[in-house]
Parts: C-alpha cells; sequence; structure tokens
C-alpha cells in the first residue's frame, strides 16, 4: 500500500516537471507540453487505477493554486481554460492506457503502450479536449477538432517514446512496470 502511494506521488511530481520543459502556445490558447506524455506514463507503468490516481493528485494540486501546468499555471482558473476539457480528461486517458496495457498482453510492450497511449492519450484525451475547447472557445465541435490535428504529430511521438521507455523499464526493472502485475 505504501509502495503503491509512493509511486503515485512520484508519478504526479513527474507530471509536474515536465511542465517545466518549455511549451509551445498555439494561436487558440492551448499549448503544446510534455505533461501529457507525463500522464501516457502514468497510466503505462502504474496501471489503470494508479495511473488515474497519480493523475487526480496532480490535479488537486493545481486546483489548490499550485503552478504546476505548463507555463506555470496553476488554480481553479485551469479548469475553465481552452486546455480545460485536455486536463479533465488526463485521468480518464490515463485509466485508459493502463487498462489496455493490463489487458492486451500479446505482442512486443513497446507496440502495446505506443497503443494504448495513441487510444487513451490521443483519442480518449482529444475527445475531452475537442469538448473543452468548444464550450471555451464558441466554436464547434467540428471546428475544435479541426484545431486539434495540429497536436497529432507531436502526440504520436510522444506515444512512441512512451511505448520505448516502458519497454525499457520493463526489461530493466521488471517489477517496476505495475501494470503487468
Amino acid at each position: 500500500m505504501e509502495r503503491g502511494m509512493t509511486r503515485i506521488a512520484l508519478f504526479a511530481a513527474l507530471i509536474a516537471a515536465l511542465g517545466l520543459i518549455p511549451s509551445l502556445t498555439l494561436a487558440f490558447g492551448v499549448p503544446i507540453t510534455a505533461q501529457s506524455m507525463g500522464v501516457m506514463l502514468a497510466g503505462a507503468i502504474l496501471g489503470a487505477k494508479r495511473g488515474a490516481l497519480a493523475v487526480l493528485l496532480f490535479m488537486v494540486l493545481v486546483a489548490l493554486g499550485l503552478p504546476l501546468l505548463a507555463g506555470g499555471r496553476g488554480g481553479l482558473g485551469a479548469f475553465v481554460a481552452p486546455t480545460s476539457g485536455f486536463f479533465l480528461g488526463w485521468p480518464v486517458a490515463a485509466f485508459v492506457i493502463g487498462l489496455i496495457v493490463e489487458r492486451l498482453r500479446s505482442g512486443p510492450l513497446a507496440v502495446t503502450v505506443a497503443l494504448a497511449s495513441i487510444i487513451g492519450g490521443i483519442l480518449v484525451m482529444y475527445g475531452f479536449g475537442i469538448v473543452g475547447m468548444s464550450i471555451a472557445l464558441d466554436k464547434t465541435l467540428a471546428e475544435c477538432a479541426v484545431l486539434v490535428t495540429a497536436f497529432v504529430p507531436g502526440d504520436i511521438v510522444k506515444a512512441v517514446l512512451t511505448g520505448l521507455i516502458a519497454q525499457a523499464l520493463a526489461r530493466s526493472r521488471p517489477a517496476a512496470l505495475l501494470s503487468r502485475q
């Protein structure tokens, strides 16, 4: 139990640390950050429940006002910004990624994790993000879907990197990959 809580806290810290990597903010107010890769890693390595809990812990810290989001943002404003849909989708994305990695045990781990990250970290997260952007920017869902296409190449790279990192971790420390225990 204690180790699980420690790992949840460590992945919340990892997501925060990835926010320190400079982001590129697009014209419609949504930044490209490395934090979504932290969400992918949390789900892939910790599994569905622990991965989602790590993201929820991070979100609570942001809601309390800690400037942990890319660009030093924090507070309740993060829940009503153009990025709020993506942000609210993070725990669901981590859960879906973890669930897929836990259940899909055939094939190379890197491929499984990359596929899970594409499904959870792109498709699921974009679903939330498009709805959030539509509300915040007062645009149609179709208009917002077109806007988020700018993120797809970078997120595919993050998904592949997540797969490679998970595979390397599984080779060096198999017990650390909680999603496969």
